[in-house]
């Protein structure tokens, strides 16, 4: 004879729970807490833990953000003393270079060695206008619109003179043809260039118009 254990809960039994959980039998109260349970924790990591990954997501590329940084202030560091001399190696050529550069009594005194040096060569000078300053950062543009004609090995004579003037001249967007006049030869246009520095009262009335410009 067989004995069967009693049945704590029937399925046909959740047509009869009523809306009054402590009526349940205990069966489905353990189940529906257990329901209730897995619930919470899904609706606690959905709000509440999948916010924390984000943020953790983020102090992480932070750190490595940060940690690239701390990298890349330590390599500045670490060569701070090769910077140091290469900024004092700028500033010993640019003071070389400012001195180079004519005052402006001593542009008046280029503007006569220039044609001096083509005549020197035996060129023939057609053209020598000197256009107006044209100012920069710290020092202002002087350029010198020029036409002569002569022989190729002239021009180049020529040109080595320019280079050779203790303060800086260059020559600039030169070209040289064949003459069509009577005298034959070659002629060639070129625009001299020579610099001077800005005095302060200058550089001053240039930064004012500057700012001035960008209102």
């Amino acid at each position: 004879m067989k004995i069967q254990a009693p049945q704590l809960f029937k399925a046909s039994d959740l047509q009869n729970l009523s809306k009054d959980v402590g009526t349940w039998p205990l069966l489905p109260r353990i189940l529906a807490f257990i329901a209730t349970f897995i619930v919470v924790l899904l609706l606690g990591y959905y709000f509440s833990w999948s916010d924390l990954q984000v943020r953790l997501d983020s102090e992480k590329e932070k750190t490595e953000q940060l940690k690239k940084d701390y990298l890349d202030k330590k390599r500045q560091a670490v060569n701070l003393d090769l910077y140091t001399a290469q900024l004092e190696e700028s500033d010993r050529l640019l003071t070389i270079l400012l001195k180079q550069l004519p005052s402006e009594t001593e542009v008046a005194e280029l503007l006569v060695s220039i044609p001096q040096a083509g005549i020197g060569h035996g060129l023939n000078l057609l053209l020598f206008r000197p256009g107006p300053d044209v100012p920069k950062d710290f020092y202002a543009e002087k350029p010198i619109s020029i036409q002569v004609t002569g022989q190729y090995h002239d021009f180049g004579a020529f040109a080595a003179d320019i280079a050779a003037l203790s303060r800086i001249v260059t020559l600039n967007d030169i070209n040289i043809k064949v003459n069509s006049g009577k005298e034959g030869g070659l002629v060639m246009n070129t625009v001299a260039k020579t610099f001077r520095y800005l005095k302060e009262d200058e550089i001053a009335i240039q930064n004012k118009a500057k700012k001035g410009n960008q209102k």
